[in-house]
């Protein structure tokens, strides 16, 4: 019996126990949960993002670093230029400092880790996670809607009052439900995408023999290449795990037809893309959170989220651009050294790989240092728009509230207006890499010129990873020691120029907080 007794103290012990233990847990859950709703709820974007970027750039560093080259490998790349890869790749910005070939299988794997987070839908999905919880949750939904269903009982004679506040409630409960189902659409988009590119490009050269064989001659295996290239793509990276880039590939039309629509769903084309992708969820579903999304995207908050005529015009926009820039490589480079060789099917290909890329993708097929001067500025110029620029005859009606007035939103804006504008930062960036690099500007006209270097530094500010290259034999003292490399301009220059060019990758893939600066500059 006294054995007995003893088990049951023990038990209701045991029971009083677990009890406890589950209430404590209870509370710092909530207390956990809180806490972290607040801190979102205060934090600024622009500080969030900066810290993700530096903590993956570091992170992804520091993996690489420890990770074995390529055994046959002869190069061994310098701290800084791991360190400007991992930028690059974290940045989606693709400049190269070395040669991709010299890195291992593995390190490949950590470079397609860092262009899959750092893409901009991977990142968007992340601050649409970030937002739900400044949105009222659905417990604290339904216990509005009990209160007020509590309420309309109560009073008659308010009872229109009621109704509204009820409208209010239910509304609220449908947008947190929208953004929820918002975020499973983005999630599906980029898994489908990644999936079927990466099966395609693995078919392809399953099937294809030419390009089969350029792989295993470089000692790369297809599912490890199919992978990195759509995740690259799609990321609006460029890299790819040849030192050539796609050169090698600039007869595979094939090839390059199935990239080029991953390098728009991914960048340029997502909103109109994600804005139809919605459009049929809600004609099959029938689902009232898809029509909300469809008739309230500035409501949502999502930045790629663009009303129908924004999407349809950006979609108009883009095609008249990549038609524009596809027609003058055409028309100036048909008969040049940098499409000699191809038929004129692979000509007009490449030509139109090369016009996607230019917008915010970079990969190439051809020897941009070839090209004539008027294309080069062509591309430039379509390095520099932002992504989701729109030829808009017209005004969209935009949303005003009380708070719009405020002294805060007043103080915001004059702050703003006080900063430079994007043309003069880089202005900026670029005359400090002339101070850096004014030995070799002196010394090395032909390679170091000013325009090689403006077309370095906004293709590094666009995220593109377009480059003239470096060349031996335009050097003017020819030096018998130099080699040809297969990586970007910036790969020769100095220390201190690759450390500036790695803050105008940073500035360039949060450029968006920026775009309105310079307002108060009157140039008049």
């Amino acid at each position: 019996m006294a054995c007995l007794y003893s088990l049951s103290v023990a038990f209701t012990r045991y029971e009083i126990f677990t009890d406890q233990f589950a209430r404590l847990r209870k509370s710092l859950e909530c207390n956990l949960a809180s806490m972290y709703r607040y801190v979102v709820a205060h934090s600024n974007p622009l500080c969030v993002h900066t810290i993700y970027f530096l903590s993956i750039s570091s992170l992804g560093f520091l993996v690489l670093k420890s990770l074995p080259l390529k055994p046959v490998s002869s190069e061994n790349p310098k701290i800084l230029d791991v360190f400007f890869t991992a930028v690059s790749a974290a940045t989606v910005s693709s400049m190269s400092t070395v040669e991709m070939e010299v890195f291992s299988p593995s390190q490949h794997r950590v470079l397609i880790i860092l262009m899959l987070i750092g893409g901009e839908v991977f990142t968007s999905l992340l601050g649409l996670q970030f937002r739900k919880p400044r949105l009222p949750t659905s417990d604290q939904q339904e216990v509005e809607l009990e209160s007020q269903e509590h309420i309309e009982l109560q009073s008659v004679a308010v009872s229109h009052l009621d109704t509204i506040d009820f409208d209010v409630a239910s509304t609220k409960k449908l947008k947190y439900n929208a953004v929820t189902y918002l975020a499973y659409v983005i999630l599906g988009y980029m898994a489908v995408i990644q999936v079927a590119g990466s099966i395609s490009i693995f078919a392809y050269i399953y099937l294809v023999s030419s390009a089969r064989s350029v792989l295993m001659e470089k000692g790369i295996q297809a599912p490890m290449f199919a992978v990195f290239t759509t995740v690259s793509s799609f990321s609006s990276c460029g890299f790819i795990p040849t030192n050539e880039n796609m050169m090698v590939f600039k007869k595979n039309s094939g090839l390059l037809l199935l990239i080029i629509p991953q390098a728009l769903l991914g960048n340029t084309l997502y909103p109109s893309c994600l804005r139809l992708v919605i459009w049929v969820m809600r004609r099959v579903t029938g689902r009232v959170e898809f029509e909300y999304i469809m008739k309230n995207s500035r409501e949502i908050g999502y930045y790629h989220l663009l009303s129908c005529m924004h999407s349809i015009l950006l979609a108009f926009t883009i095609g008249v651009l990549l038609m524009g820039s596809m027609l003058l490589t055409c028309a100036m480079e048909w008969n040049s050294k940098a499409l000699q060789g191809l038929s004129s099917y692979q000509k007009v290909i490449n030509s139109l790989f090369v016009a996607v890329n230019a917008r915010h993708t970079g990969e190439s097929t051809l020897d941009l240092s070839l090209l004539n001067s008027a294309i080069l500025v062509l591309f430039v110029l379509m390095m520099y728009l932002p992504p989701y620029t729109t030829f808009m005859p017209f005004e969209e009606e935009k949303s005003s509230s009380p708070r719009d007035h405020s002294v805060g939103k007043r103080g915001i804006s004059l702050m703003r207006s006080a900063l430079l504008s994007q043309l003069s930062y880089l202005a900026i960036f670029v005359i400090l890499i002339c101070i850096t690099e004014k030995d070799k500007l002196r010394e090395d006209s032909l390679n170091f010129s000013v325009f090689n270097i403006i077309i370095e530094v906004i293709s590094a500010y666009g995220n593109v990873g377009f480059s003239t290259g470096y060349s031996c034999s335009r050097q003017l003292n020819q030096d018998k020691f130099c080699r040809d490399a297969w990586y970007g301009f910036a790969g020769r220059w100095s220390s201190k120029g690759k450390i500036i060019l790695i803050f105008v990758m940073f500035f360039g893939r949060l450029k968006k907080y920026s775009m309105g600066g310079g307002a108060a500059w009157n140039l008049s």
